[in-house]
């Protein structure tokens, strides 16, 4: 089990570093047109205090979720797959890609690969590393407060950039939007 909490914390490192890492690096360049409306600062907000509290409550209370392994394991392969995949993503998007809300002149909309099934995959992978980290924290309050408010802000956000997108891209954006789901394959 010791090797196991390593790797928990390690996994927890470079998660917190690339985020911290696509917050600095990745902002929208002064071409792009702005729309954040403050989401990124409202995700900051929400996602640390959220963390924390939850790490603490795990750590000074018993709700157990369960009392077998799996659910460390689980938690854990959330957390390394949420990561890793939201990195390919990213990836993939490129130069559209940016941690703020922003329309830049050449923008296109993403319709190949995962995203033409899902329009938010980043958001979806993201979702996942807090899910399983509250599931890691074996701990039903911990789990709430790690993942309830932050799939709250994360909804404000996506509402943002669907509204940005359509206003971009009319119809366009609407038809893809009539042929995808939000954030789950063939559920939401």
């Amino acid at each position: 089990m010791e090797t196991l909490e390593t790797i928990f914390y390690l996994s927890v490192a470079v998660w917190f570093a690339t985020e911290i890492y696509y917050k600095r690096i990745l902002k929208s360049d002064e071409t792009a047109e702005k729309k954040d409306s403050s989401t990124l600062n409202t995700l900051w907000i929400v996602i640390m205090p959220s963390v924390f509290l939850g790490v603490f409550i795990s750590k000074t209370t018993t709700f157990k979720i369960t009392d077998q392994d799996w659910i460390y394991f689980s938690g854990l392969i959330m957390i390394i797959t949420g990561v890793f995949i939201r990195w390919i993503i990213i990836r993939s998007l490129g130069k559209y890609f940016t941690v703020d809300v922003s329309i830049r002149q050449d923008h296109k909309i993403k319709q190949d690969g995962i995203y033409q099934i899902l329009r938010h995959p980043s958001y979806s992978f993201s979702l996942l590393t807090f899910l399983g980290l509250g599931l890691y924290l074996n701990n039903w309050i911990s789990l709430f407060i790690v993942f309830i408010p932050v799939c709250i802000a994360f909804r404000y956000r996506i509402a943002v950039e669907e509204k940005a997108l359509i206003e971009t891209f009319g119809d366009d954006y609407l038809n893809y939007r009539k042929r995808t789901k939000m954030l789950i394959p063939l559920i939401y």
